[in-house]
């Protein structure tokens, strides 16, 4: 979390350091419609940075995600770029028509308008001749962008609803390019912050054309089988089994993307199978949670083919921690289940080869035998003590439980996956107890909107 923060403040920082070498009379404006133009200017820059970045972001690229701690985290770092950009354009929006408003209302006199400088330079000259469309086609995207921002942030929107409206966002920001670059300051271009805003849009001109063309992330798609399916009916859940023969490998806890139906899009599901190299298969295991993961079970076959995405994701539990803590809140069980076939198959190839010490606690408010038994069963097979909680007989899992559980706490790393708000309170718990939670307290940030 902290390098998301960090990251998000320091390109805001940075654009506004920029666009302050260049602007540097704003500190001592020449009148409110002096100080109006130049907020203009600084909002509009401020907006398009950060829907740039996110724009870039949105095409998943591997180089970063290390840094960030994974893809859930750079798509955290996505969601809030978004809304910045969204509360940014507002205010931008409001200093180029609140002044006008307020002229018409009779609040503040009309200034005087005097003649537009002339531009010596032809691509400068031909910008202007643009500035009437560009502001239209402007006003027409803000109020677009802001509609289908707004609509990404409703949790009740339908995924597949959400995917649609959400790839309109790269025509909406094609069009804000074009306003952008006819309206910006055209001192600007060849200042840092213009040179730093024409790599922006560059880059996020490129991100919208993939996007549209659904092309993201194509470079690790591969095609699949659906070998096996099994369903859990205690905890709703369906184990699928893919068989991938061209899948390169991945590391226990990272996830992929899962395409079965072209019109419902990528979903993206932990990976629960350890990755040997000899079985060209990988495990998901969806959880009847909504619209889409509630239809699997029907939808699914044995034979049909599938689109796997991947792998994606940092969640690996490699930290060189001798000592370790897993939690596993319902279905966040996945990436432990992998973790510990793969030291299951470790433990086998090179038993005199050390190990972590870990105990991984599973807290479930549904229980299902068959499910409990293959759990017990990767437990055993990896040496991992397991903890296996159910709400209703033993009540929430807590902070307190799992120390009074791990006498020997303060030495591990702790590993959770499960619903967010209990993963904070947890962190929070631990934090208040002097567990260095911000070096210590790994948690997967899985959702992906």
């Amino acid at each position: 979390m902290r390098n998301i923060r960090r990251a998000l403040w320091g390109i805001l920082s940075a654009l506004t350091v920029l666009w302050l070498l260049a602007e540097p009379q704003v500190l001592q404006p020449a009148g409110f419609f002096a100080l109006r133009a130049s907020l203009v200017q600084y909002s509009g820059i401020i907006a398009m940075g950060a829907m740039s970045v996110a724009m870039i972001l949105a095409l998943r690229p591997r180089w970063p995600e290390r840094w960030f701690g994974g893809l859930d985290k750079m798509y955290r770092l996505h969601k809030w770029l978004g809304i910045t950009a969204l509360v940014v354009a507002v205010v931008h929006w409001l200093w180029s028509q609140g002044p006008k408003w307020a002229v018409g209302w009779g609040l503040i006199a009309r200034p005087e308008r005097g003649q537009r400088p002339l531009l010596e330079n032809p691509v400068g000259q031909f910008l202007t001749t643009l500035r009437g469309p560009a502001e239209g086609l402007g006003e027409w995207a803000f109020y677009a962008a802001v509609l289908l921002i707004g609509l990404a942030l409703v949790r009740f929107v339908p995924y597949r609803l959400f995917r649609r409206t959400h790839q309109l966002l790269a025509i909406v920001y094609l069009v804000l390019v074009f306003h952008t670059v006819v309206l910006t300051t055209f001192s600007y271009w060849t200042s840092p912050i213009g040179m730093v805003m024409a790599l922006l849009l560059a880059a996020g001109t490129y991100a919208a054309v993939i996007s549209l063309s659904n092309r993201v992330g194509a470079g690790r798609q591969f095609r699949g089988r659906i070998a096996a399916l099994q369903y859990y009916p205690g905890v709703k859940a369906l184990e699928v089994e893919v068989e991938v023969p061209d899948w390169r490998g991945h590391k226990p806890g990272q996830f992929a993307f899962a395409t079965s139906d072209g019109s419902e899009g990528a979903h993206p599901y932990t990976i629960a199978s350890a990755w040997g190299g000899e079985d060209r298969r990988i495990r998901f295991i969806a959880k009847e949670l909504g619209d889409h993961t509630g239809r699997l079970r029907e939808k699914l076959k044995v034979g049909q083919e599938v689109k796997i995405e991947g792998p994606y994701g940092c969640f690996d539990f490699d930290n060189g921690h001798p000592r370790q803590i897993w939690i596993g809140g319902g279905i966040g069980i996945t990436p432990f289940i992998a973790g510990m076939q793969h030291l299951a198959r470790e433990r086998h190839a090179r038993p005199d080869r050390p190990r972590p010490t870990i105990d991984l606690f599973h807290t479930t408010a549904d229980y299902d035998e068959g499910a409990i038994e293959k759990l017990t069963a990767d437990a055993e097979a990896a040496g991992i003590r397991l903890h296996v909680t159910v709400d209703a007989r033993d009540g929430l899992l807590s902070g307190e439980g799992i120390r009074a559980a791990v006498p020997d706490w303060r030495e591990a790393s702790i590993w959770f996956c499960g619903p967010w708000g209990f993963g904070q309170a947890l962190r929070n718990d631990f934090d208040a107890h002097g567990l260095p939670t911000a070096e210590r307290f790994h948690q997967e940030l899985f959702a992906m909107r």
